[in-house]
């Protein structure tokens, strides 16, 4: 009885973690999105910036996520992740001085990439958790994005700003987990995705 009582504490404990930070998550693509649409259009350089910001949030926001599951699980993924979005930050910078269609098929590589990891994460969070469906769509839907950033990147209408609605549903998604997670009870529910 009491394994399965310290079992319930850790995981009640790890859904509020993560509860918060996937709401800081959400604010902190709102933010993004807001910025992007004020200065997109408006200042090239402040939008380049914000295209370096976004991967770069990514890697303090994997950090964030792996301390918070230290000791509990495998942390490949995390660490991944970490890796990946730290070249992407770099990269999305270099690849600016050829233009922005090159920038966004960097960002959308690495849209696809990390996608892919957030895919498996809620998978294996969901054996614990439950209620991971937010993640896996947003996994999901990541890659997906990802694949139409680099296959569009050339045409006349793709943009800095295009990256907004992908920030956007970003947003959302995490909102969706981090409501499910605060009520999580700590008991896992293989069940409910």
């Amino acid at each position: 009885m009491k394994t399965e009582q310290l079992f319930k504490t850790n995981a009640t404990a790890k859904a509020k973690a993560l509860s918060t930070l996937y709401f800081t998550r959400m604010g902190f693509s709102i933010i993004w999105v807001t910025l992007v649409a004020i200065f997109a259009s408006k200042s090239p350089q402040i939008a380049a910036i914000l295209l370096i910001i976004y991967p770069a949030w990514d890697v303090v926001g994997t950090f964030w996520d792996i301390s918070i599951n230290k000791g509990k699980e495998s942390l490949t993924p995390q660490y991944t992740n970490a890796v990946i979005s730290i070249i992407t930050t770099f990269a999305v910078g270099v690849a600016l001085n050829s233009g922005v269609p090159a920038a966004l098929i960097v960002f959308g590589a690495w849209a696809g990439l990390t996608g892919i990891i957030q895919l498996v994460l809620g998978l294996q969070r969901r054996r614990e958790l439950g209620g991971q469906w937010p993640m896996i769509l947003s996994g999901g839907q990541s890659l997906i994005a990802g694949i139409a950033f680099a296959a569009m990147a050339h045409q006349p209408t793709m943009g800095i700003a295009s990256l907004a609605g992908y920030s956007a549903f970003g947003a959302f998604y995490y909102l969706l987990a981090a409501i499910r997670l605060s009520k999580t009870t700590g008991v896992p529910n293989t069940q409910a995705i």
